[in-house]
């Protein structure tokens, strides 16, 4: 299996799923893959809502993932992107509401009355750090959910041989209008990059999309990670997507 880098340590020797092999077999033919066939990113014009402020600054001493609520900004090839960390309070509906589509609940299996997002967001929220939810802004507008994690101190660390300070990511696009277009590809290079620039411990990226998942694992690809390896986890066969530090500028 092609892992993307010579003398990988990571790499499992696992076969590939038809659909995923047959994904790669296209992205090394055509180099990237474009969601919308054009290789065009296409905005929806939206009305901006009225200012969502960030999350109170965190302790550096503390925090397992330095501040994502300190993050700055990351201009896109489809607008500007921000991370700002949940508030439940403020934000429980709309990220209900998200996890309602029948799209999104197939691989998050989140559905239902509110209080099963609210139990799901609360074990982040009242836990060490080691998971931060956030909000993607985009040029203002809520319009995805994030999952920045410590990999290392995730169960999925059992999996992958994960290194220190290895963070991943979890992503839904909350919006019809926004899936489909290359905007998940040009948000997740932005918030890898981000990932990369502010936490200059960590050595790589990872990311677990179901397998069955093929535009978001094609996503993935086409944002600068390689596919390492495909792992049984808890509940789903996953791909397990590295963005590597030392390969950032090549892939």
């Amino acid at each position: 299996m092609p892992s993307g880098a010579s003398g990988s340590d990571d790499t499992l020797d696992l076969g590939l799923s038809g659909d995923l092999a047959a994904l790669l077999a296209e992205h090394e033919r055509y180099g990237a893959l474009a969601p919308d066939g054009q290789g065009q990113h296409v905005r929806q014009k939206r009305e901006l809502p009225a200012e969502h402020p960030a999350a109170p600054r965190q302790n550096r001493e503390s925090d397992l993932l330095d501040r994502v609520g300190d993050w700055p900004s990351s201009r896109t090839p489809v607008g500007t992107m921000r991370l700002v960390p949940v508030r439940m309070d403020r934000d429980l509906p709309l990220i209900a509401a998200w996890m309602n589509d029948p799209a999104v609940a197939a691989f998050w299996e989140l559905s239902g009355p509110q209080e099963v997002t609210a139990k799901h967001l609360r074990a982040q929220l009242e836990g060490d750090g080691r998971s931060v939810p956030c909000l993607g802004l985009l040029d203002g507008v809520p319009m995805s959910y994030w999952e920045i994690y410590r990999a290392d101190l995730d169960p999925i660390a059992r999996y992958c041989s994960a290194k220190p300070h290895d963070t991943g990511l979890h992503l839904l696009i909350g919006g019809v209008p926004d899936r489909g277009r290359g905007i998940g590809t040009a948000l997740l290079r932005a918030v890898a990059d981000l990932v990369l620039d502010q936490r200059p411990r960590c050595g790589r990226v990872l990311a677990e999309p179901d397998v069955r998942n093929v535009p978001s694992v094609a996503a993935f690809l086409s944002a600068g990670f390689r596919l390492s390896a495909e792992v049984d986890l808890p509940g789903k066969r996953a791909a397990l997507m590295v963005r590597d530090r030392a390969l950032r500028e090549v892939l």
